[in-house]
């Protein structure tokens, strides 16, 4: 694996430290935050918090991906990305990613300023994902998921929860490659909450070290998520804040190069300390 990819004139060197992409739902029905930036004032105003806060990424997405989140139209996802994407490119200069599995989305968010697409289908819901991401010669992250959004809680009956997690982004990394895109390019992502149950959300941080070897940045997104509210008896997703800082140290602990947040603020003090213990990274940044 390069240990080092640049984007938008950033040099993100994996290993060294942790990353945070800030997560900018612009939807009205996300699990934790829908309804509360889904205009764009809202948007830009949250998003050039995010940066103040201290995050590395802006990650922008019209379409929720919770359990059963009905599907939108091509023509709604575009309208609610594009017209927060075009306001908010020109404010901040961080990295800003786009959160959608098509491949229309993807190229016209492209076209309007993202940087990075993020797949959450790892390529296999539109057929013409990859090449089109090979086309714009951007970076892209790979998700392993079963089933979709509405589907996949009933899907959750694996033999050997790693062994097809690792097989899958192994096929779908190689699948990118052969599409033209660049390995280096390529980030993964387990899929907390996609198609897993409590136990099996637990177990992949145990074993998120296993995805190493697939050479590949390692993603996770474990903010606010159920299976947090779960171990807090906390129905309220906005109140796992320290639940999901707990996560987030177990992730980096076991090998996470970046960490999708709802909250960058705090989880910026969770990284810092956690790097300075885990990878001997001291000092402001």
């Amino acid at each position: 694996m390069s240990n080092q990819l640049m984007i938008r004139e950033r040099c993100f060197i994996w290993g060294q430290r942790t990353y945070l992409m800030g997560i900018l739902n612009v939807t009205p029905d996300s699990f934790s935050d829908g309804g509360k930036f889904n205009t764009v004032s809202a948007a830009l105003n949250q998003a050039q918090a995010m940066v103040a806060a201290g995050a590395d990424i802006i990650d922008i997405g019209g379409q929720s991906t919770r359990p059963g989140a009905e599907q939108i139209t091509l023509t709604q996802e575009l309208d609610r990305v594009l017209s927060v994407l075009q306001v908010i490119r020109p404010e901040i200069a961080i990295p800003i990613s786009v959160d959608t599995t098509r491949a229309n989305v993807a190229k016209a968010a492209v076209l309007s300023g993202a940087d990075i697409v993020n797949d959450i289908s790892g390529g296999t819901f539109d057929p013409e994902m990859l090449s089109t991401v090979a086309n714009l010669d951007v970076p892209i992250m790979l998700m392993h998921i079963r089933g979709t959004p509405q589907t996949m809680q009933q899907q959750t009956d694996y033999q050997d929860l790693i062994g097809d997690i690792y097989s899958f982004l192994s096929q779908q990394i190689n699948a990118a490659i052969a599409a033209g895109i660049q390995h280096d390019k390529i980030i993964i992502d387990p899929g907390i909450g996609f198609a897993k149950n409590y136990e099996q959300n637990l177990e992949i941080f145990r074993r998120l070290q296993t995805l190493k070897m697939l050479n590949c940045p390692i993603l996770v997104g474990a903010s606010r998520k159920s299976f947090i509210g779960k171990i807090l008896n906390q129905p309220d997703p906005q109140a796992r804040v320290w639940g999901t800082a707990a996560a987030c140290s177990a992730a980096i602990f076991n090998g996470a190069d970046i960490l999708r947040v709802h909250d960058v603020s705090e989880m910026r003090q969770v990284a810092l300390v956690a790097d300075a213990i885990y990878r001997q990274v001291t000092g402001d940044r």
